[in-house]
């Protein structure tokens, strides 16, 4: 496991004031990184200086084509094969980070609800 970066502060307030937006999603920390749930499902978090997102096959997909954006990969050659990195493109625009935030967030909404043990019912 790679040694632990504190995601810097500007983009932990961007990540925040961005999920106001949203509030039928709860958050908590996974690994020490603040994350967002909907339904038990996790589809977004901050790892280090990045933003993730989980995506269905073909936002995926479009995302991917139109950004060049690569998977998430916390640990080296092991790709997280639902989620990407949110371009910086999109961070720094508002209204494409909530386009992206909620394709996310439907999509995570449609799958089945995750109450495994640990997870929080929302």
């Amino acid at each position: 496991m790679p040694a632990s970066i504190k995601s810097p502060e500007a983009l932990v307030r961007l990540f925040e004031n961005a999920l106001k937006d949203f509030p039928m999603v709860t958050q908590r920390k996974m690994f020490g990184y603040p994350c967002a749930f909907v339904n038990g499902n996790m589809f977004t978090g901050l790892f280090q200086d990045e933003m993730f997102l989980r995506l269905s096959d073909e936002d995926r997909a479009a995302i991917r084509k139109e950004y060049g954006t690569p998977l998430f990969e916390p640990m080296p050659d092991r790709p997280m094969r639902q989620y990407v990195l949110v371009p910086h493109y999109v961070l720094k625009s508002p209204r494409l980070l909530r386009m992206w935030l909620t394709k996310g967030m439907e999509h995570a909404k449609a799958l089945p609800p995750n109450l495994k043990r640990g997870a929080r019912k929302e």
